[in-house]
């Protein structure tokens, strides 16, 4: 798999990150962004986006140059870590110490770091250890004793911060109290632990700690105050603990601040650090990204680089202070596609340090391939020669394009697994999903495609907010979810599917989580991206033999807006057309212009074809433009899997019975259905068939017929260029990224 695939110009010698590290990959001095004060650079996107890969690929071209370090907040290794000493230990402490630790390693210009107030803190919160005694808080301190200062005899010499500490000072003091009746966790222990902490210190160090540690809240100045109520907070627990861990993550950054402003790193170091946070959306990642942000919009300034990432496309509610959505101001935004970075700046004047946390952000938003880098990629991944010119190559490549969207991490997958596949014949895209794709390195036999995909952008990725007890159902609601349109059909799904459970989702929760998640919103479509939306209709069919799980769930969708349908006509006024709204699927029903019109859309995708012909054929008389509009809303409907005879009845070569109205409507409905799948290429053939069907419409003998000469120009053009009929957000995406 490719590091850089679509972030080259990103990770290029002139590009954004080696401006925002003033360092090119080859070691080049860059001019430096956003100087003097820096904002926290968030990558947001959704599944397969690629945060991840592009945060790695910015650590291997850049951590030779500048110390950069990669760190998961999504591993669960931190919290295990903790486990073994909760009372002195978090997983926010064992992420901080583990990127200390690297950092205290790296070898690149000015060499290696020390992290001495990070250590202080540190050493603190140790009194918290499980048995409080003594010794127990000897051994803790102790895993930290590589923090504090250099191994390096030649700057000890010339009065480091920590002149004069020997390793195991601190035990061995502490010993000295393992005699005495303590109880745990005795002011003696944290007494003992702060006298020498402050015996040993040189002048500089002592300064250094009344200057970080004496502005801990309750201080008052004094350091000795600060360190114990930051010891107390952590052992608080709650947001007293979150507050103790703000303030360590704060002396990690002035830790490496200091490296830089000293004399020596004046003349030694060059560019700027940078922390790279994958998976930041999680609960350990929201609050360092919490830490940093609040620091720097209170006013504190460092020249570390944290960049983290996020699926969510607005970064977390969290950083927009509870805000009503119509009231949010973006934060400042770049896409790589538009050129360079844009300037930025903090809010300044009356209310500054009021101000939403998004206001210290700079969202990058992660791009989607563009049509050449998805050819490419496909290009390279192929494993032979196409004897007939190309054609079943071409025919894959569109596939991929349509089913990926462009997201880069399906991009990979598809044109690994289609490398060798041959398309049968008058095949839909989903077709594609069946391919066989063995993982590397893995060991593992080959399997789908599509399996590997809805593990990958699914299970493994599943909403920070799920509840737990739900997780093990989020893919089969989902799958089910892939035919529903609006929250009001997303909800008849959710009741029946989740029929005797005690835990349940509604459709407005599950919007919720898609949306937390990064999955896009569609006004027409529950399930807002298009690729994901095949991925599940596709599983959806294969649920039970012979498509009976996905026509059980049109069916009961069918019934649903039949009942509807027959009560609205019963009520005064009732039939009236409801219109679309934005959103996911339009909430509160009306995605469609009316229940019947949503009703026959899935009577037409689960078996009920010629009824559909006979609605349409029966009201089209006298409405024509309304009548075009329900004609592309009825059929903006999948496909099932087996034999596709669209074509052929589109074409007039199959039998239909009826008046020509009704054989003629039959044809176009069809050929509107294959337009509007977006699974299989249009083209001109597709186009002439339109034309030529809504021209023959126009010259029979029914109220309005001659308006629909004018649809028959503007459908073919659409259909001729691979364009929808009907446009949504998801669909028209497709269309601009061909």
């Amino acid at each position: 798999m490719r590091d850089d695939l679509g972030f080259e110009k990103l990770l290029g010698e002139e590009g954004f990150f080696a401006r925002l590290f003033g360092r090119s990959p080859s070691g080049g001095s860059r001019e430096r962004l956003y100087d003097p004060d820096l904002p926290v650079v968030l990558l947001t996107g959704g599944p397969g986006m690629g945060k991840g890969r592009l945060l790695r690929a910015v650590r291997d071209r850049f951590a030779t140059m500048v110390p950069v370090i990669y760190l998961d907040c999504g591993s669960p290794v931190y919290a295990d870590r903790a486990e073994a000493e909760p009372g002195a230990r978090s997983d926010t402490t064992e992420l901080l110490v583990e990127g200390a630790r690297r950092l205290c390693t790296w070898q690149g210009a000015g060499g290696s770091f020390a992290f001495p107030r990070l250590f202080a803190g540190l050493a603190m919160i140790a009194t918290g250890a499980r048995e409080g005694t003594p010794e127990a808080v000897g051994t803790e301190v102790e895993r930290y004793e590589d923090l504090p200062q250099k191994q390096r005899i030649a700057i000890l010499r010339t009065g480091d911060f920590w002149r004069g500490v020997l390793r195991g000072s601190f035990r061995n003091l502490l010993i000295t109290l393992s005699g005495q009746a303590l109880d745990p966790y005795s002011a003696a222990v944290s007494n003992a632990l702060l006298d020498a902490l402050f015996e040993r210190l040189a002048p500089r160090g002592r300064a250094e700690l009344e200057r970080i540690y004496g502005t801990y809240p309750g201080a008052a100045g004094q350091p000795k105050h600060g360190l114990r109520n930051l010891a107390v907070d952590f052992q608080a627990g709650g947001e007293a603990r979150e507050l103790a861990e703000s303030f360590l993550f704060r002396a990690l950054r002035e830790d490496l601040e200091a490296s830089y402003a000293s004399p020596r790193g004046w003349f030694l170091r060059v560019g700027r650090p940078g922390l790279l946070l994958d998976h930041a959306e999680s609960p350990l990642g929201e609050r360092l990204l919490r830490a940093v942000l609040a620091d720097r919009r209170g006013g504190q300034r460092d020249r570390v680089v944290i960049v983290g990432t996020a699926r969510s496309a607005d970064g977390g509610a969290f950083l927009h202070g509870g805000l009503p959505p119509d009231e949010v101001v973006p934060p400042a935004e770049f896409r790589p596609s538009d050129g360079g970075p844009p300037a930025w700046s903090r809010r300044t004047g009356g209310g500054a340090d009021r101000a939403p946390l998004a206001d210290g952000m700079l969202v990058l938003r992660m791009p989607f391939l563009t049509g050449d880098q998805l050819r490419r990629e496909t290009e390279r991944m192929q494993q032979r020669a196409e004897p007939e010119g190309g054609t079943n190559r071409r025919r894959i490549d569109a596939a991929v394009a349509r089913l990926s969207g462009g997201r880069p991490h399906t991009v990979i997958r598809l044109a690994a697994a289609t490398a060798a596949f041959r398309m049968p014949a008058d095949a839909n895209d989903r077709d594609v999903l069946d391919a066989p794709l063995r993982l590397p390195g893995d060991g593992a036999p080959e399997q789908p495609v599509a399996a590997v995909l809805l593990k990958e952008l699914v299970l493994d990725q599943l909403p920070v907010r799920l509840p737990t007890e739900l997780r093990d159902q989020w893919l089969d609601l989902l799958t089910h979810l892939s035919v529903a349109h609006d929250e009001e059909c997303a909800d008849v799904l959710l009741r029946h599917h989740q029929s005797g459970h005690v835990h349940y989702l509604t459709a407005h929760h599950v919007s919720q989580l898609l949306t937390d998640t990064g999955w896009p919103s569609c006004e027409r479509h529950f399930v807002g991206d298009f690729g994901l939306r095949q991925l599940l209709v596709h599983r959806l069919y294969g649920l039970r033999p012979d498509g009976a799980a996905w026509y059980a769930d049109h069916h009961l969708l069918r019934d649903h807006y039949a009942s509807r349908a027959a009560a609205d006509d019963g009520a005064p006024g009732g039939g009236a057309p409801g219109r679309g709204a934005p959103g996911r699927g339009a909430p509160g029903g009306t995605a469609f212009r009316s229940v019947m019109t949503h009703r026959m859309n899935h009577h037409l995708v689960s078996g009920g074809a010629d009824d559909v012909v006979r609605h349409l054929a029966a009201t089209l008389p006298g409405r024509p433009r309304e009548w075009c509009a329900e004609l592309l809303e009825i059929a903006q409907a999948p496909y099932p899997r087996g034999a596709d005879a669209r074509r052929e009845r589109a074409q007039g070569l199959l039998t239909a019975e009826g008046p020509a109205l009704r054989r003629t409507v039959d044809q176009l409905l069809h050929a509107v259905w294959l337009c509007e799948e977006r699974t299989r290429p249009t083209g001109k053939e597709t186009a002439r068939t339109l034309a030529k069907l809504l021209d023959l419409l126009s010259i029979m003998e029914f109220d309005g017929a001659g308006q629909l000469g004018r649809t028959a120009t503007d459908w073919s053009g659409l259909a001729e260029n691979e364009q929808p009929l009907l446009r949504c957000t998801c669909t028209d995406q497709l269309g601009r990224r061909r």
